[in-house]
């Protein structure tokens, strides 16, 4: 058993149940997008969330220990994705990420946007030409510092 078995069962739960992303940050009290990646194996959980999320998803308590183990971090298998959706990500910042740095750059200076200290709002936007995908992205700016 591993955090990759674990992540496995919360999927596969998940589509049996019909189980949300939101109903489980409900039940969290966190946000859908830290929640989910949580779940995916991208972030920790402390006692209290593993113990509702292995409620959620109906796993032993050695998978909800599994929940509580620091993950390695970053879950794509290749270094190109292949998956459509999280593809077109990867060319956002193929096509604006240096247009991104810059931009930072000049407002912040020479620094960094925090992953850590980080959220993210995803929410469907009504537009007559076809719903859009709204992606908010706020992390802290961290100054590089001289020594």
């Amino acid at each position: 058993m591993n955090r990759i078995d674990v992540t496995e069962k919360i999927i596969s739960t998940k589509v049996a149940q019909g189980i949300r992303w939101e109903s489980v940050a409900q039940r969290l009290g966190l946000s859908k997008e830290w929640v989910t990646a949580g779940c995916l194996g991208q972030m920790t959980f402390n006692a209290e969330q593993a113990a509702i999320v292995s409620e959620i998803f109906g796993l032993t308590d050695e998978e909800r220990k599994w929940l509580q183990v620091v993950p390695y971090k970053g879950s794509l298998p290749t270094a190109v994705p292949t998956d459509p959706l999280i593809y077109r990500w990867y060319e956002i910042v193929n096509v604006y990420g240096t247009t991104i740095k810059e931009l930072i750059h000049e407002e912040f200076g020479d620094g960094i946007m925090s992953a850590i200290d980080f959220s993210m709002d995803i929410t469907r936007e009504p537009d007559p030409k076809g719903d859009r995908v709204n992606v908010v992205l706020s992390g802290k700016f961290l100054p590089y510092k001289q020594y």
